[in-house]
């Protein structure tokens, strides 16, 4: 303590400064709840940091929001630097646990979605999946006429639908969470590898207005 009696601040670097400020921001989210919003001068305020130094970061809310689910996907790959060489059924497979393990990253990513914000981008490194797909198509592991990239949107969109509603889902259906868990997890295995198998010749043909509806 200082002779004035006051307790100086210890002085934070650019990195030390973001890095708190992404984690308030995650706080945040998981006390209030996606639909509560979030305010730039708030999040400053839970990091212990001068609201000035956030614009002058961030500048906006969702840079920050953008910004915070890009900490944890990266973190994520760094964990797992062999994801991207894997076969699809056992991508998708580790994605699905991944959201399930990640409440934060779904929360952040449904926040972005939900504002409408043009440059949140739900499928990051998109080239580099791209890649394992024409990979996944070249080895045999995905059908010769499969639509890849279309399987690959929608086996993230059952991901994500699973991991936002999986709570209610609990609820409702009266089975504890960590169970329901495990068999969706095995229900979706299951999805993924049927996307793995090519088509009967006259499915594949037929056109999608003469196929009978569900």
């Amino acid at each position: 303590m200082s002779e004035t009696g006051k307790v100086r601040r210890i002085r934070r670097t650019r990195q030390e400064t973001e890095a708190d400020l992404l984690a308030a921001a995650r706080r945040l989210i998981n006390r209030d709840g996606v639909l509560a919003g979030i305010n730039l001068r708030e999040v400053a305020a839970e990091a212990g940091v001068n609201h000035g130094q956030i614009y002058q970061y961030f500048g906006t809310r969702q840079a920050l929001l953008r910004a915070a689910a890009a900490d944890l996907v990266e973190r994520h790959t760094a964990e797992h630097d062999g994801h991207w060489d894997l076969p699809f059924g056992e991508r998708r497979q580790a994605m699905f646990h991944h959201r399930v393990e990640e409440p934060e990253l779904v929360r952040l990513e449904t926040l972005l979605a939900l504002d409408g914000d043009e440059d949140f981008s739900p499928l990051p490194r998109f080239e580099q999946t791209r890649q394992s797909l024409q990979r996944d198509l070249d080895n045999g592991l995905l059908p010769e006429n499969a639509d890849a990239v279309a399987a690959h949107v929608m086996t993230a969109a059952a991901q994500m639908g699973y991991a936002i509603f999986r709570e209610a889902y609990a609820r409702d259906t009266g089975i504890p969470l960590a169970e329901l868990d495990e068999r969706a997890g095995l229900a979706y295995s299951h999805m993924v590898a049927g996307l793995t198998q090519t088509l009967p010749e006259k499915m594949t043909d037929e056109p999608l207005s003469a196929r009978p509806s569900p």
